[in-house]
């Protein structure tokens, strides 16, 4: 199990406790979500006749109905804002980033962020703008973005892509010192997303890797070929409602994954103890060098449970 990577951490199956790599594998083990092929009937059967909940994938008595299904961002924040910067402080640890980006080169197929909004754990916009491109638009992408070329003119109301930039990281680092961010995290919040490196390098920005929480790359969050799924994807899956139909505002997008983050974040899992999450690889290997194999052998599956690790940061330890 050690070497295997199974944890406490893991999708786990309430009917037969088995570990999967990711949700989409647990998914698959109990027969929801358009699979035709269960793998385990006995699981799928049993899922089903316990009314098993098809978002979070848990039976009674862990099932709570009422905290799984979550109504779509409200359309009020759609509104074609120039620049918002909200006076209240950010509510919560963490803040969670959205980007909107238009087309630039001669098919436009280049990427550059024309709008940004950050949001915090309590749906509160704290800022939004729209961004002046530091290069020609050719291509708004209008029909997905909304963004028409008078709300980045000069004179427009919007933001230098540094300006942005700087008013984000101010946000994030809440005070802190940018190089005591990369070593402790002290004051600075963590950085909710999907895709934040592509954001982050639109913005010309950079944030420490320990402290983003990206849907995008969370492994329980992928595919089992351990690629990644779409936001639209997994906010249909996990929180039950669409996302990016018309005109798509960056704030649905932060609302999202900072839902997913919270749903992720509040999965009961062990803490604590013999919890091997917390355990560096190298104590684990100490304590049971080759002569105590034998005792290592004589372990039961939860005592090599305990002992084993995840290979990612799980974000209950956030809690």
């Amino acid at each position: 199990m050690r070497a295997a990577r199974h944890s406490s951490h893991e999708p786990r199956c309430d009917v037969c406790g088995k570990h999967c790599r990711t949700f989409e594998s647990l998914r698959d083990h109990l027969g929801v979500g358009g699979s035709t092929l269960p793998k385990a009937t006995h699981c799928a059967d049993a899922f089903a006749s316990r009314s098993g909940c098809t978002l979070c994938l848990r039976v009674a008595p862990h099932h709570r109905s009422s905290s799984c299904k979550l109504d779509r961002a409200p359309a009020a924040m759609s509104r074609p804002a120039a620049v918002a910067m909200n006076s209240r402080q950010p509510q919560g640890r963490a803040l969670a980033l959205g980007c909107k980006m238009v087309g630039a080169g001669s098919d436009g197929s280049l990427d550059v962020v024309a709008r940004v909004c950050v949001v915090d754990e309590q749906e509160n916009v704290v800022f939004e703008t729209f961004v002046k491109p530091l290069i020609p638009v050719t291509h708004y992408r209008y029909e997905t973005t909304g963004i028409r070329p008078e709300n980045l003119r000069d004179g427009a109301a919007a933001m230098t892509v540094k300006s942005a930039a700087a008013r984000v990281q101010d946000l994030l680092l809440a005070g802190e010192q940018p190089w005591r961010a990369r070593t402790t995290r002290g004051r600075a919040r963590l950085l909710v997303g999907h895709g934040l490196d592509h954001d982050l390098d639109a913005l010309g920005m950079d944030y420490p890797g320990y402290l983003k929480r990206d849907t995008a790359t969370y492994p329980p969050l992928m595919k089992t070929s351990r690629l990644s799924n779409s936001l639209k994807f997994l906010t249909l899956t996990y929180l039950g409602y669409h996302i990016q139909t018309g005109h798509q505002h960056p704030y649905e997008d932060c609302v999202a994954a900072m839902r997913l983050y919270h749903r992720m974040r509040r999965q009961e899992h062990a803490k604590g103890g013999g919890d091997g999450a917390d355990v560096p690889a190298a104590s684990t290997e100490q304590a049971f060098p080759a002569w105590r194999q034998r005792e290592l052998e004589r372990m039961t599956p939860d005592e090599l449970l305990r002992l084993s690790r995840p290979d990612y940061h799980c974000w209950c330890l956030d809690e």
